[in-house]
């Protein structure tokens, strides 16, 4: 037993010195000590002939030394010991190709190539082998060879990605179709791969052939597959009636639910495109199978309302309300529209302590946690609003302990931050947002990122934190929907304390104050001024972003938001905003390249 023993321990040891050598060998190699990494390489193949790994870093180190003969020697060698193994002749090819010997190496290409007409299994290897110097052409003419030959091998994802690489884009599309003409469950995946080349451009050069394609093969064969894709393109380009009359095909002639129309509701309500939302929702009502549906879709439609609403019009939307628990009763059924009626009676109305009564009643009939720690959310919510904040932190802990492994749990944590913050408890705010920094939700994680900075960055210089405490407030009055109060408090904020950190901060709340008002020249100067006095500093492609998206959409003017957009491509490569720049700045510009 002991002897068995020892020899494991001898093997193990062996081995892991062996790993050690090689890790050693690769860093000489990265760091171009070529002379080292040989040695240790040539001293790893004595020890352990058959190591493909160690013969190539062998190789390798021998061609950045400019060993071209000892290079060939010792692939030639291989190759006569190895069945002539066609990968080899590549290697031999390449060999020539480092010493500017392109017609030599063609030889060798050429020859590993005709090596699949004997063998048409092998061409993944070789196929590899080219693609790993970058020899796109010879690549797909062995795969393409090898299918010709064998009509079982199947190489069309290979295919399709070489294709995008070498710009091919119509067969790149083929091919992909192919497979998910011959495999549907395949179309997830491919729009990953998709995702690289289709854009919100619809006029791209990418999305003009990947259209034309799918409307081709629909029209020779009304596949829903074919429907679905076309949906998938559309929703791309943002083009949500276009999706959805290809959704009403699917809904006719399949037995899928009204769940992706309604899903397609909620992303053109997402991209602003309320007429469409509306549109949609309207006949997802109308074809509802079940209450609930129906439920859901009056509930989205009155959020439409609301958001486009002015307040002149806030009795017919309460009246809206009523009709519908009037319609659909009281009961937990309608749990989430009583809350979003709650809301509605706060924060719009003023009428708060009715709120809390319809929450209160509601909370009395609920028995699952989650139902519990919605209401209590809403009611805290509420109680901010009144400026209870010892309550509400209350309200807002029992929430965390009621789902403590949901997101609904870190959302009620976040709001336990902001509400300390509110009342001007800085430590413990901040406290709790380092913590919600690596939340599993990135949108909370980011804004207790940013929550955190600002309470950071505006405690150093000033320890009496009087210009954070303004801020905070007016950060409150804004929650509370006193916008022009909230736009009042940071004037003075940046009257009194001009030239502090809290500048730039207090200049793009104001302006987003500003566009929530309908003042789109005052957000505009504000932007300019952060552009100008703080382009250095973190919210500086923040106020890039939002003055091209004021420009697009509030002053009209398409080339100011083209400069913009730009800046954001060119300037802020990292910016969370960076993807959506270049998306947006190619469907201004209107054509389609890969810069920028």
């Amino acid at each position: 037993m002991r002897s068995v023993l020892f020899f494991l321990v001898f093997i193990c040891s062996i081995s892991g010195a062996l790993a050690q050598s090689e890790v050693l060998a690769r860093n000489f190699f990265d760091q171009g000590e070529f002379e080292k990494a040989l040695k240790t390489y040539e001293e790893l193949l004595e020890e352990n002939p058959q190591n493909t790994s160690y013969f190539f870093g062998v190789v390798q180190s021998h061609q950045q030394l400019e060993n071209f003969k000892r290079s060939e020697e010792l692939l030639r060698q291989k190759l006569n010991n190895s069945a002539n193994n066609p990968t080899l002749l590549i290697e031999l090819g390449h060999n020539y190709e480092l010493q500017q010997n392109t017609e030599r190496a063609e030889q060798f290409y050429a020859e590993a190539l005709s090596a699949v007409d004997a063998r048409p299994n092998y061409a993944y290897s070789i196929a590899r082998t080219f693609q790993k110097y970058s020899l796109l052409k010879y690549a797909a003419e062995t795969y393409e060879k090898a299918m010709q030959l064998n009509n079982e091998l199947n190489f069309n994802m290979q295919l399709a990605r070489i294709y995008g690489e070498q710009g091919k884009t119509e067969l790149m599309f083929e091919n992909y179709l192919e497979l998910i003409e011959a495999n549907p469950d395949f179309f997830p995946i491919a729009n990953r791969e998709f995702g690289k080349y289709i854009s919100a451009d619809a006029s791209s050069e990418a999305n003009t052939i990947f259209r034309r394609l799918l409307l081709t093969k629909l029209q020779k064969n009304p596949r829903l597959l074919y429907n679905e894709m076309l949906s998938w393109l559309f929703t791309q380009e943002e083009e949500f009636l276009k999706a959805f009359s290809q959704e009403k095909a699917i809904y006719r002639r399949s037995d899928k639910s009204l769940q992706s129309i309604l899903n397609l509701a909620i992303m053109a309500k997402e991209a602003s495109d309320f007429e469409a939302a509306t549109e949609i929702v309207e006949y997802v009502i109308q074809e509802a199978p079940v209450e609930n549906l129906v439920l859901q879709g009056n509930q989205f439609l009155l959020k439409i309302q609301l958001k486009n609403e002015n307040e002149r019009n806030y009795a017919e939307v309460e009246k809206r309300y009523a009709e519908l628990l009037e319609q659909f009763g009281t009961g937990l059924n309608t749990l989430a529209l009583q809350i979003d009626f709650a809301n509605f009676l706060a924060f719009k109305q003023d009428k708060q302590e009715e709120a809390i009564g319809l929450l209160k009643r509601l909370s009395e009939q609920a028995n699952r946690d989650f139902d519990k720690a919605m209401i209590k959310l809403a009611l805290a919510d509420i109680l901010v609003l009144q400026e209870k904040f010892n309550e509400a932190l209350i309200y807002y802990s029992q929430v965390q302990n009621l789902v403590k492994n949901d997101q609904i749990s870190q959302n009620a944590r976040f709001k336990v931050a902001k509400t300390s913050y509110y009342k001007g408890d800085f430590k413990w705010a901040k406290q709790q947002l380092d913590i919600l920094k690596s939340s599993t939700s990135q949108l909370i994680a980011n804004d207790a990122m940013e929550l955190s900075l600002l309470i950071e960055d505006n405690s150093i210089e000033d320890t009496t934190q009087t210009a954070l405490k303004k801020y905070a407030r007016a950060d409150l009055l804004a929650f509370q929907e006193k916008n022009l109060e909230a736009i009042q408090l940071f004037e003075e904020i940046l009257n009194l304390h001009k030239g502090e950190k809290i500048e730039d901060e207090a200049l793009l709340k104001q302006a987003q104050l500003f566009e929530e008002t309908g003042q789109p020249e005052k957000a505009e100067d504000n932007y300019l001024a952060i552009i100008e006095n703080f382009n250095a500093d973190i919210l500086a492609d923040n106020a890039h972003y939002y003055l091209a998206e004021l420009y697009a959409n509030e002053l009209e003017n398409p080339e100011k938001a083209k400069e913009y957009y730009e800046q954001i491509i060119f300037n802020f490569a990292d910016s969370i905003y960076f993807v959506e720049a270049r998306k947006k700045y190619r469907a201004l510009r209107g054509d389609y390249e890969e810069t920028p």
